[in-house]
């Protein structure tokens, strides 16, 4: 494996922010160019925002999505990619009330909602959000939610959390998107060129000095936690990513999971190779996985890429890819 440094510094960090934030994404990760689902959706169908408190005693910010369909089939939860903020799912949350399910969004420590100090201020790290943030979030589902199947609807690393977490408490099966490990030199080409950058160059030189990730002023995801970011380094330097990193205890967290999970992969992901997921997904060991690979074309689009999946834009993907996967 040539783990050298790709030729020209200064070009790999411009070919970064075009990866981290593609350009036909760049926009709505920020402002809405068209309308969305959720505009149209009746008051009805509207969220309400609870806070609640994690064991570790910070707050989490997360919103309910009720279906007005009787009976209802189910509630999902959606965990976010890194970086990506709550409200950028609400259009896939609308939709899914449209089916018949009660949904729960949630931003992670230190990020959008889930933010009440200067990130240079959160302590937290990604094994936090899994030990602290998303079982608070499970326990407010299976407090208020009872009796209805849960489905854990991971994006990215919100798949990774379903294995970090020290239970997954009411969660019956998963579905993940586009959940991969981080590791730089199996990554798709376009992020594999610049991710040297990232992790040997740029994190290293900004994170110790400001305290946490300049995301917004990089034009790279968003601002992030120092405890985030550096943790997501150690392990994308690792051939077996975290489970690698952090040993036998989160090794057997994984094998823990034992019930279904359905692994969706986008043909034009620029981040997430094949590898990435394939290897990320055999730490279920104790899960019964189904993978399936969704090429845009197949489904009426130019493009679906890591992010933007979500957007009220790609309804007619969701229809064909995840309407079989929760109505089975």
């Amino acid at each position: 494996m040539n783990k050298s440094m790709p030729s020209g510094i200064a070009s790999s960090a411009q070919s970064l922010k075009s990866i981290a934030t593609p350009s036909d994404t760049a926009d709505e990760l920020n402002t809405r160019s068209e309308p969305s689902i959720a505009d149209e959706a009746s008051s009805s169908e509207s969220s309400v925002e609870h806070k609640i408190v994690t064991d570790a005693g910070h707050s989490v910010v997360l919103k309910v999505f009720r279906s007005q369909l009787k009976p209802v089939k189910g509630i999902c939860v959606i965990a976010a990619a890194t970086g990506v903020a709550q409200h950028l799912y609400q259009d896939f949350a609308v939709w899914l009330t449209g089916l018949g399910f009660h949904v729960v969004t949630f931003d992670y420590d230190g990020i959008g909602s889930s933010i009440d100090r200067h990130v240079k201020h959160c302590n937290s790290d990604l094994l936090g959000w899994a030990n602290n943030d998303c079982p608070a979030v499970l326990n407010f589902v299976d407090t208020h939610f009872s009796g209805l199947e849960c489905i854990w609807i991971g994006h990215s690393v919100g798949g990774h959390m379903l294995g970090m977490m020290p239970n997954t408490g009411p969660v019956s099966r998963a579905i993940t998107v586009a959940t991969g490990t981080g590791t730089w030199w199996y990554n798709s080409p376009p992020t594999k060129r610049v991710a040297w950058f990232l992790w040997y160059f740029l994190v290293p030189l900004t994170v110790p000095t400001l305290g946490y990730f300049p995301g917004d002023k990089l034009n790279i995801m968003c601002n992030l936690p120092k405890g985030v970011m550096m943790q997501w380094r150690r392990w994308c330097l690792k051939e077996g990513y975290a489970v690698e990193k952090e040993g036998q205890w989160l090794k057997d967290r994984f094998a823990n999971v034992n019930f279904p999970i359905s692994a969706i992969a986008f043909s034009d992901d620029e981040m997430m190779s094949l590898k990435n997921i394939d290897m990320l997904h055999g730490q279920f060991s104790g899960a019964n996985i189904t993978r399936q690979t969704v090429a845009p074309k197949d489904v009426g689009h130019k493009r679906i890429g890591h992010i933007g999946w979500h957007k009220g834009r790609y309804q007619n993907m969701w229809e064909k890819v995840f309407t079989p996967l929760l109505l089975s």
